[in-house]
């Protein structure tokens, strides 16, 4: 199948301001991009691109002071099929685990270890270690937090969701992850596209969402604690230890966020229309300057939509 990606974003600031950005599809789907438009900004500006230590594919710029846009559109080829469930993967033992993966068994910015590492082990210490116990953390956490957009709160870390009981598809994450960790499964944060193919759809503007990875069987796997089942069409755009490691966008300065908007699309396989992105897809839920209306969150005051 094709799935059209893509975004707007206008921000803000007072003055020339020095930022990069992290929402250009992750460079290991380089090869199912079938078209992908140019980063275009609103006023043109020069960019330079890299690679951050995850892998992630970043864009560096500087905003002219007033406001700014940022935008990008691709078409990008997907197998159709949902997450892959694999019941058998089994946990491989810490001293076997390769280097990589050590990062994602420590604590993190949002994921305290520490503090959760007890009730971990009370609560799924006796379930079949594998597949199955990672299935248990994401069944206990779907049942423990309710969602809405609504409990947005980019402070928010994995013990305040858990003892809130409520939060957005970051909070789901984090809390799954670092129950993982606990249990010497890792555990990485990844963000993307995820739109609402083979569902229901969702009513609410679009947005980046949020889920997990877990190394289980000498490979990565995807779960996802809010949804708590295989879904399609899934876009990776950044991987992390947690939303710290992957803002959306990185000002080095204050800024306001004026509009924002997200499209992800299965389109026709016959087609490879350019059309102009779908303008449903605006977000209208802003909040007060300083703070990010995303699903994903926001750190208050100060420079990330994460």
């Amino acid at each position: 199948m094709l799935i059209r990606v893509g975004y707007g974003m206008t921000i803000e600031v007072a003055q020339p301001t020095h930022l990069f950005t992290m929402m250009s599809v992750h460079p290991e789907r380089a090869r199912d991009v079938n078209w992908q438009s140019p980063t275009e900004t609103v006023p043109p500006v020069a960019k330079r691109a890299f690679i951050d230590q995850f892998g992630n594919s970043c864009l560096r710029m500087v905003a002219p002071a007033g406001e700014f846009t940022i935008t990008q559109d691709a078409i990008v080829s997907d197998t159709g099929e949902p997450d892959l469930v694999q019941p058998d993967a089994r946990e491989w033992p810490p001293e076997q685990l390769p280097d990589g993966c050590l990062r994602y068994l420590k604590g993190s910015r949002y994921c305290e270890t520490d503090r959760l590492s007890q009730l971990a082990w009370r609560l799924f210490g006796n379930v079949t270690p594998g597949w199955a116990r990672v299935q248990a953390v994401c069944d206990y956490v779907h049942d423990r937090l309710t969602f809405s957009y609504g409990y947005a709160r980019s402070t928010r870390t994995a013990l305040e969701a858990h003892q809130e009981r409520l939060g957005v598809c970051r909070d789901f994450a984090h809390l799954a992850i670092t129950f993982c960790r606990c249990l010497n499964i890792p555990a990485r944060y990844v963000n993307g596209y995820l739109g609402d193919i083979g569902v229901e759809p969702d009513p609410s503007p679009m947005d980046f969402s949020a889920w997990f990875e877990v190394y289980l069987g000498g490979r990565w796997y995807t779960f996802d604690a809010r949804h708590n089942h295989p879904r399609t069409g899934r876009i990776v755009v950044a991987r992390g230890r947690d939303a710290m490691d992957v803002p959306l966008l990185h000002t080095f300065g204050l800024h306001t966020l004026k509009a924002f908007r997200v499209w992800t699309d299965e389109v026709d396989s016959r087609s490879r229309a350019r059309s102009e992105p779908p303008r449903t897809a605006v977000r209208s839920r802003l909040g007060p300057p300083g703070r990010s209306p995303l699903d994903l969150g926001a750190r208050e005051g100060v420079n990330h939509l994460i």
